[in-house]
């Protein structure tokens, strides 16, 4: 738990800069320029956003077209039918800032059950806490101890299309309380509720070239977090973005034999949220005009902010990552992500370990530290892992036993 004037300086900051950067349309920092196009997109409930599984944390957070598992419903649900096992469970866990403080965390439990060969149905619970605040006054007096925290709701189907075509859709209910009934700068704040969909397609395909070899193409797109706007306020004016999010992906695994595999996989992400207005002569009226954008026209917005082709390009969010299996037993994986640094400056290398044991699966990921003060990431020197269980091994999934 964090204590007295300090949490004022660690853990209620995050809450204000949460708020500040969503609420009442005031979304942009002061430093942004035209000039510079330093214009980063921000978006209530980001936590959506934070990967939950070790294995795609140590891909540098590639999950879109590698082979699915219990955690293909955050990435990519349309891979689910082509899973290995019929049905699986996994539990992340994945500190937060841990740096700076000790109980702030993202949980997440996930799983899926195939109804026959072709069907799979998928549900997930996301807990998102950013610790214990406590209050205290000018004198160090207790005033009082508040728990700012987020959750999802998800449920999802997929199904095969064909023998290596499957779509996706999911839907999602989202729960953020950052600060209910506490009074900043005039306003009264709640806890804001939305709902969204996920839409998912993939596509893989097997070569078998003998002598026991097998090599696998796989592509995924998915769009995810397509919802209702979220409000922490009465004002009907004051509604956030959700991180509606592009992501396509591709992924090629090499079964050099028996024992072993390989895979590499890139995914490209861009958010469908538009760029908040440069700072103007015309400031308020912008944010206005910014603020009554709705959600459908805001995602065709995201392909048209200020500074065009260039800007577009700067929005792209890339991925890179490798895995390696020895006999379906031992895995090692590394992974490469950066972003502009006009749009968030985000850029690491990731490495990980996976243990497999018959139905029983345990993934560990490392964040390699990089940057200083407010660039360094909040998963730096951050040991994130997963836990994953397998239930009813199919062996009648030709495409999957060929490649996965």
């Amino acid at each position: 738990m964090l204590k007295r004037l300090p949490v004022l300086k660690t853990g209620w900051s995050i809450v204000l800069l949460l708020l500040s950067g969503m609420v009442s349309g005031q979304i942009i920092d002061s430093t942004v320029s035209i000039d510079g196009r330093i214009n980063t997109i921000n978006t209530a409930v980001p936590f959506l956003r934070i990967s939950p599984d070790a294995r795609s944390g140590a891909m540098g957070d590639a999950g879109i077209a590698i082979s699915p598992d219990a955690n293909a419903s955050y990435w990519n649900l349309s891979k689910l039918p082509f899973a290995a096992a019929d049905a699986s469970i996994s539990a992340s866990y994945t500190p937060w800032l841990r740096e700076l403080v000790n109980d702030v965390y993202l949980a997440n439990l996930t799983g899926y059950k195939k109804l026959d060969d072709n069907e799979a149905i998928t549900a997930t619970l996301r807990y998102f806490s950013l610790g214990n605040i406590q209050f205290t006054d000018i004198n160090g007096n207790d005033e009082g101890q508040f728990n700012p925290r987020e959750f999802s709701l998800s449920g999802g189907y997929a199904r095969k299309l064909s023998d290596n075509l499957s779509l996706g859709i999911g839907l999602r209910y989202i729960y953020s309380n950052l600060a209910a009934g506490q009074n900043l700068q005039g306003q009264t704040y709640k806890a804001g509720t939305a709902v969204a969909g996920d839409v998912s397609i993939f596509y893989t395909k097997s070569t078998d070239y003998g002598n026991g070899g097998t090599g696998t193409w796989s592509f995924g797109m998915a769009i995810t977090n397509m919802g209702s706007k979220i409000s922490y306020t009465n004002d009907p004016n004051d509604k956030n973005f959700l991180p509606t999010n592009l992501g396509i992906g591709a992924a090629y695994t090499d079964k050099i034999d028996d024992y072993n595999k390989i895979t590499f996989t890139a995914d490209v992400n861009k958010l469908l949220v538009p760029a908040p207005p440069l700072v103007s002569d015309t400031v308020a009226q912008d944010y206005n005009n910014y603020n009554n954008i709705g959600v459908v026209a805001g995602m065709f917005k995201s392909f048209s902010d200020p500074g065009g082709a260039k800007s577009e390009m700067q929005d792209l969010m890339l991925s890179l990552g490798a895995e390696y299996w020895y006999n379906d037993i031992f895995a090692i994986r590394a992974g490469y992500y950066t972003e502009s640094k006009y749009k968030g400056d985000r850029k690491y290398l990731t490495a990980g370990l996976g243990l497999k044991y018959n139905s029983f699966g345990l993934d560990f990921s490392y964040l390699v530290p990089s940057g200083s003060g407010i660039e360094r990431n909040p998963l730096s020197n951050t040991l994130r892992f997963s836990l994953l269980f397998d239930f009813n091994k199919s062996d009648n999934n030709p495409v999957n036993n060929a490649a996965f």
